[in-house]
């Protein structure tokens, strides 16, 4: 892991594999880091450069400052940008899940040009509804996230993976609870004002050579399948899989069938590296 300054902060990433592959870049969901990516690395590095990092107040990254405001996609977006530019990728591929295919979708709507591909995993151009985010903001700061993880970490998970894998929900519960409450807090915020309808299918159109693929979870109660349907239709009715028996991490529920489907999506752009 390092760590970067961006706009006065630290943002902990990792770049990793050879210079000379194209470079795919990874966002992670709300309230989890960048090792939700751990299991695709061994599938992804052989034919790409990896670049994750970790959300203001996740993981190693410090906190959004106080007086900075309110997040956008914006500036997450912004953060995805100047890690790639560091890395020297003019263009480069991205995946994203849950919040982190926000950041893609504020990518796509501002800067498809530096696109190669998206992958959108377990998102939505809308996601809930503001008074649900606003309460959940509420309660973080009210509660913090170490009482709250007990209610949120379970719906990231089928309820068969967890059965499976009892350590799960209390090692996702453990660092759900290191991080800052109020970032997140901010982060749910932002989602609740966060609406992409009638955004993507414009820069799309004005980039056909960008594509776009969008997977979900059968069993997602976050961002079901009919919100990744409405999402399709926002981006031009493009086709959508849905992995039956699995939630809303598909890099942590079945890294081998995310990864496969990554390598499928992202070989005909190999060779662009931009």
């Amino acid at each position: 892991m390092a760590f970067l300054d961006i706009n006065g902060r630290s943002v902990a990433y990792r770049l990793l594999g050879p210079e000379a592959l194209p470079l795919v870049v990874l966002a992670h969901p709300l309230g989890m880091t960048q090792a939700v990516w751990d299991d695709l690395l061994p599938a992804l590095l052989p034919r790409y450069r990896v670049l994750t990092w970790d959300l203001p107040g996740h993981g190693a990254s410090q906190a959004w400052p106080e007086a900075s405001g309110e997040i956008s996609p914006a500036d997450l977006a912004a953060e995805a940008l100047t890690l790639a530019d560091y890395a020297g990728s003019q263009r480069f591929h991205f995946v994203g899940t849950s919040i982190g295919g926000v950041v893609g979708q504020q990518l796509i709507a501002e800067h498809a040009g530096r696109l190669l591909s998206a992958t959108l995993t377990n998102t939505g151009a809308v996601i809930g509804n503001a008074e649900l985010w606003t309460t959940r903001a509420g309660r973080v700061r009210e509660e913090g996230l170490a009482a709250m993880s007990g209610e949120i970490v379970p719906r990231w998970f089928s309820a068969q993976r967890l059965k499976d894998e009892p350590a799960l929900e209390a090692g996702w519960r453990t660092q759900m609870a290191r991080t800052d409450g109020e970032s997140y807090a901010r982060l749910c915020e932002m989602l609740g004002r966060t609406d992409f309808c009638g955004k993507l299918k414009g820069p799309l159109a004005q980039h056909p050579n960008v594509s776009v693929h969008l997977l979900g979870g059968s069993e997602d109660v976050a961002t079901p399948p009919e919100t990744l349907q409405a999402l399709a239709g926002e981006c031009g009715g493009l086709p959508l899989e849905i992995l039956e028996g699995f939630a809303h991490v598909p890099s942590v529920e079945d890294p081998q069938a995310m990864a496969k489907r990554l390598l499928l999506w992202m070989a005909s752009d190999r060779d662009d590296v931009g």
